[in-house]
């Protein structure tokens, strides 16, 4: 039986016991403390709990989810008597056997107390923290600890049971076909290997479908690092080269019966996992380069341990795993400093969670919100109004209820109607005031907390409000106008690309404030200039040909019978708002605020292009007055520019050309005297090699200026002189305030011990940076220019160390 065919079966069966049949929800979810929708409850908290009265008395649907958690942060517990449980819990985790508990009947062995399948079970807990109870595990049976996942081993009365992977919704038999494997048939590392490359392609494939793009923050980082497990799990099962092109295809075919949009949006949902292979398997390779010279370089060193922060920056900068980077270590024979790279990573996310806590810190629990939306949808009058009367439902300061702000203090206000916008769409909120009896707010931030809720973040600056006052939220007027230019200009340019790049260039993403726009879009290679300037053209086409905005109101499927784009990532309910310019000619789904014609826009003015992402690039543009002065800013230059050279408009780029060719020549010139120059000192340093046991040692500074490149050369070219008896030379100069160092050595230093690689990172770390190198030529540097001499004293007293 499929899947999909279960699922079917599922609601088939509640829809018959009255039950609403509601679509899954997406896995991005509303919640401001989650990431994704991580169980299927999730999408009914605000019905559950009464923040948003249910629209329907029952509901049953197949909710798409996605659980990730940091293993730093798991707690497992298995049935007292299974040693077996227990021993693959530390053979394949990570996890420390403290945290490994054992629990009896009552809790780990699940049986229905009548004869057939019973068995053992293993729970998997998630630690909330100190916060939330006492130490001690789930062995406290306390409330901080959360169990997040139950393994039931039905081991008695059963037999030839399937893991739930082995379904049509993973395929693993094509996985194990691309590798060359046969699941089942062979290691058991295998098989989870595989069921990783099935289970992440999936979940990959749902997230992108959701509006997801990989990235490095947030959810982004997320989808990145599951579709990058699968890679990784693919080149340990031997795959090299490229596969999401038949997995997710493969994937794709299981899951669009249940979830249709991962077929209708396939094109664009494919590019994205293809380039991000693409992009991952180069950086598996650079990655792979690097830590080979790491490697080495330790083991010249006679060292037997690769450092914390060479694993961390491969992590960090590089996208490189780091369970690569032991695997590849044990197979030279080195280990990795684990304790330091944890240490690194430890801190990286106490950065992280800091910021994500300061970037949610002013969302009070949406449980405060209840009362308020109990009292129905908060009515925005601001597409027709600038101006509206209302009065005061609620008040929150620091997330709590009260019933008064006084001046100084920053509080939410609810309202019954305003006609300030809230920021969704791109659009950002609304400036502007709140007015009423006795006091004034400057409204700071205009937010839906929970579906159906304007609340508006505000600064008392006189006298005092309280719930049930009057209130009349006030636009400012000048703001919002630039506002719907930005956001009316953003439809034009997105029109604009689609009439030039096709139809499978699609919004990815927006942001409109006043005076200004941003736009993503699905592409996967750099606009041409002659590209942004077609699509600048067809923008202020439109805007001169002054073309009316329309908005209508309707049912989803008659704007989509209609040709409006649906935009991914959003959430449409089933009554929506299309905006036309031009009619059909830019027509989409918009609950933004826009001019009442096209002219009004003014001007559009692309100022940028770049890319955000594999297969997605980001215009940037300046629009109405904003537009102009930056215009008028660059012919203000030009005319400095003409003026100062002495040349006409229409000359200035071949004058330019010639004087930075003549600049270029001049450069050449200099560095050649100063090679030369450099060259001249050769006598003189060879002359200042002093012996340090049997070795010759050359540690001197340039000075000023010299380049790294003209150090390098000048040492070589000392050591030659000193013949073939051991020598040592360490040259170092300074250019821009950083201190350089290069050393170099001959075979027969080299066979006392002695190699440059070595030498140049300690003196480096004198200097407060780092370096490395070969056993014959190596380079370091730092910050410290001062501690120069330091350094190279430091140089001369390892090599005496060394011969002693």
């Amino acid at each position: 039986m499929k899947t999909a065919e279960i699922a079917q079966r599922f609601l088939d069966f509640f829809e018959k016991k009255n039950h609403t049949i509601v679509p899954s929800a997406s896995l991005v979810t509303d919640d401001p403390a989650l990431l994704f929708t991580v169980a299927g409850m999730v999408p009914f908290i605000p019905y559950l709990s009464g923040v948003v009265p249910p629209p329907y008395p029952r509901a049953a649907d197949v909710q798409k989810c996605i659980r990730t958690f940091d293993p730093k942060d798991l707690w497992v517990t298995v049935y007292e008597e299974d040693d077996e449980a227990h021993d693959l819990w530390l053979t394949l985790s990570t996890l420390p056997e403290e945290r490994i508990q054992r629990l009896g009947k009552d809790t780990n062995y699940w049986s229905t107390g009548l004869p057939g399948p019973a068995g053992p079970c293993s729970e998997i807990f998630f630690d909330r923290g100190p916060a939330y109870g006492i130490d001690g595990g789930p062995a406290t049976d306390d409330d901080r600890y959360v169990e997040i996942w139950n393994l039931v081993f039905m081991q008695y009365e059963i037999t030839n049971v399937r893991s739930k992977y082995d379904f049509d919704i993973v395929g693993e038999d094509l996985a194990a076909k691309l590798a060359g494997k046969a699941y089942g048939a062979e290691s058991h590392e295998d098989d989870v290997r595989l069921r990783i490359v099935a289970d992440h392609v999936r979940s990959s494939l749902m997230l992108l479908a959701d509006g997801v793009t990989p990235s490095n923050e947030g959810r982004g980082y997320i989808l990145r690092r599951i579709m990058r497990r699968a890679i990784r799990s693919m080149r340990l099962l031997g795959v090299e080269g490229a596969t999401f092109p038949e997995l997710f295809a493969a994937s794709r075919d299981a899951m669009k019966e249940s979830y249709p949009e991962v077929e209708a949006d396939y094109a664009r949902l494919s590019a994205y996992a293809i380039a991000e292979e693409q992009t991952f398997l180069r950086t598996l390779a650079a990655g792979s380069a690097i830590l080979d010279q790491s490697v080495a370089e330790a083991k010249n060193d006679g060292g037997t341990t690769l450092s914390g922060s060479e694993a961390f920056l491969l992590h960090d900068t590089y996208g490189f795993p780091i369970d690569l980077t032991l695997e590849i270590a044990e197979e030279a024979g080195l280990s990795v400093d684990r304790g330091a790279f944890d240490q690194l990573m430890q801190e990286q996310r106490t950065r992280a969670k800091a910021d994500a806590r300061a970037r949610k810190g002013a969302i009070a629990d949406q449980s405060a919100y209840r009362e308020f939306r109990a009292l129905g949808e908060t009515v925005f009058t601001g597409y027709t109004e600038l101006q509206t009367e209302s009065k005061v439902l609620g008040i929150l300061v620091d997330g709590q209820g009260t019933d008064r702000a006084s001046a100084g203090q920053i509080a939410e206000i609810i309202t019954g109607e305003t006609a300030l916008y809230a920021e969704s769409g791109g659009q950002v909120a609304d400036k502007g005031t709140i007015v009423g009896p006795g006091y004034e707010l400057e409204v700071l931030d205009v937010q839906r907390p929970v579906p159906g809720l304007i609340s508006h973040t505000v600064e008392v600056t006189t006298g005092e409000v309280s719930v049930g006052a009057p209130a009349t939220t006030v636009v400012d007027a000048l703001n919002r106008h630039s506002a719907q230019q930005a956001h009316s200009a953003t439809h034009l340019v997105h029109a604009a690309i689609r009439d030039t790049l096709g139809k499978t260039a699609t919004q990815t993403g927006s942001l409109n404030r006043a005076g200004y726009m941003r736009f993503d879009f699905s592409w996967g290679s750099a606009l041409s200039p002659e590209t942004r300037t077609e699509i600048e053209d067809i923008a202020n086409n439109a805007v001169r040909d002054n073309l009316e905005v329309t908005t209508r109101v309707m049912s989803l499927d008659e704007a989509k019978a209609a040709g409006a784009m649906a935009l991914f990532g959003e959430k449409y309910g089933d009554t929506v708002r299309m905006v036309d310019i031009g009619g059909p000619w830019s027509r989409e789904l918009c609950g933004g605020t826009h001019v009442a014609r096209s002219a009004e826009i003014g001007l559009v003015n692309l100022v940028g292009e770049q890319s955000v992402g594999a297969s997605n690039r980001r215009v940037e543009a300046l629009v109405g007055l904003d537009a102009f002065r930056d215009l008028a800013a660059e012919r203000a230059i030009v005319s400095q520019l003409s003026t100062s050279l002495k040349t006409p408009r229409e000359q200035l780029t071949s004058r330019i050309a010639e004087l930075a060719a003549s600049l270029k020549a001049a450069e050449k010139k200099i560095a050649a005297f100063e090679a030369q120059a450099l060259t001249g000192r050769l006598p003189q340093l060879v002359e200042a090699a002093v012996s340090v046991g049997t070795v010759r040692v050359v540690a001197e500074s340039l000075g000023e200026g010299a380049s790294a490149d003209d150090v390098r050369s000048l040492a070589l070219q000392v050591r030659d002189r000193l013949g073939t008896d051991p020598a040592v030379v360490a040259l170092a100069s300074v250019a821009g305030g950083r201190a350089t160092v290069v050393v170099v050595t001959n075979e027969s230093a080299r066979e006392r011990g002695l190699t440059a690689g070595a030498l140049a990172k300690a003196a480096a770390g004198v200097l407060g940076g780092g370096g490395g190198g070969r056993p014959d030529v190596a380079q370091g540097g730092g910050t410290d220019a001062a501690a120069l001499p330091q350094a190279l004293e430091g140089i001369v007293a390892d090599v005496r160390a060394t011969t002693a």
